[in-house]
């Protein structure tokens, strides 16, 4: 399927801020990468890329209010974290903003933040190259280059270093833990062992 590469670029471009949209870029482009080096889709990785935060730039407010209006499931967690939301919320306006059908690229974008058990190469794509993505800083992320390398080598264990320190930072800050990327660590500590 041919999708609108450059006018889906000029649409983020118009909702995202200048910050936000150089990071998209740079999860379309690695997740392109990626996409080449581990046998996936390279279009459906290229399209996830670029709209995984599409609705990213929206407050809290906004996203539980879109979320609550297209009538998308809030859990106690998300209704407290509200940032949660736009990942499911981003699948909703690919398809319905952006008319992209294709469910895999729907669920890549909708798990990109939490992960989720038993993820599809291309949602283990999206996650990871949004984690590692060439504007993140090595002096906030613990072992980034590591993962960088791993995430073209080992792709699993990738997945369980980048849910490993997102845990470890949640915990940090004393934030609430979404109990889907609790359960996607401890699916990959399963397969990696």
């Amino acid at each position: 399927m041919q999708y609108d590469l450059f006018g889906l670029q000029q649409a983020m471009a118009k909702v995202q801020t200048e910050k936000r949209f150089y990071h998209t870029l740079g999860v379309q482009t690695t997740s392109f990468a990626m996409a080449l080096k581990h046998g996936a889709d390279e279009e459906k990785a290229l399209i996830a890329g670029l709209l995984h935060d599409s609705a990213k730039c929206l407050s809290g407010a906004v996203l539980l209010s879109e979320c609550g209006k297209y009538g998308l499931p809030i859990s106690d967690t998300e209704e407290n974290s509200p940032y949660l939301l736009h990942g499911k919320l981003g699948a909703y306006y690919a398809e319905n903003k952006y008319g992209i059908t294709d469910k895999e690229i729907q669920s890549a974008i909708s798990y990109h933040t939490t992960g989720k058990p038993d993820m599809s190469l291309l949602e283990k794509i999206v996650f990871t190259a949004d984690y590692i993505e060439p504007s993140r800083s090595s002096e906030r992320i613990p072992n980034l280059h590591e993962i960088r390398r791993l995430a073209f080598d080992n792709l699993d264990f990738a997945v369980y270093q980048i849910l490993g320190n997102t845990l470890n930072y949640l915990k940090k800050i004393h934030m609430e833990i979404d109990s889907t990327t609790v359960e996607a660590y401890e699916y990959y500590k399963n397969i990696i062992r």
